[in-house]
């Protein structure tokens, strides 16, 4: 089961819940802000979250991730160059915004790996290390249903920012090609911001 709240803070960002239906378990995907309003959600559905996991390390993506971890008690996991960004308001632009966000102490995730609930190993996402929005980003694959959480990688008929520190055109332009766009055609894509999109939508959109 996956759940798309959208969250505000200086930007709309879309953070997304990963879900076993039958335990309540799961995990949390880009808690960008609004943790209050997060917890609210957890709470009232009665959800246990087993992990924290971030695409990359842009401060509208991670806003709410210590109030989330305190609260919560769950690890915070990204991609193993996610502390350049994680660590550091120039990098990940929070020092441009109305605060500066820094966030310590997260676990690696290796390209490839398969991020398993601890409550029902039947879900389960693998992932892609998908650069070029930034050095950090990644791409979470669903395991038991055709959908993936692409970040700021990929949009709705666009493609991520590639100019913000340690972006890189021909980085993004390949793990789309590569990396996304070879997923099953009726994939689900859900991104950071916007709409969902599918990988036969964008592929036509490319010709492909």
């Amino acid at each position: 089961m996956i759940v798309k709240v959208p969250v505000t803070g200086q930007f709309q960002e879309n953070c997304y819940f990963f879900l076993d239906p039958e335990t309540l378990h799961g995990f949390v995907i880009d808690p960008g802000a609004q943790a209050q309003r997060l917890l609210r959600i957890i709470g009232t559905k009665g959800w246990t979250i087993e992990a924290i996991l971030l695409t990359h390390g842009h401060f509208d993506h991670i806003g709410a991730v210590d109030e989330l971890r305190t609260a919560l008690g769950a690890p915070v996991r990204a991609h193993c160059d996610a502390a350049r960004y994680l660590e550091h308001p120039e990098m990940n632009l929070s020092a441009y915004s109305e605060r500066p966000i820094v966030v310590h102490n997260t676990e690696a995730i290796c390209e490839g790996e398969e991020i398993v609930l601890g409550a029902n190993p039947d879900f389960r996402l693998k992932a892609l290390c998908t650069p070029g929005h930034t050095t950090d980003s990644m791409t979470f694959v669903v395991q038991n249903e055709p959908a993936a959480f692409v970040g700021d990688t990929i949009f709705l008929g666009s493609i991520g920012n590639y100019e913000y520190p340690g972006g890189d055109f021909e980085a993004i332009r390949s793990s789309i090609l590569e990396r996304i766009l070879t997923l099953p055609a009726n994939t689900v894509l859900l991104p950071g911001h916007g709409p969902q999109t599918s990988v036969a939508d964008e592929r036509a959109r490319y010709g492909l």
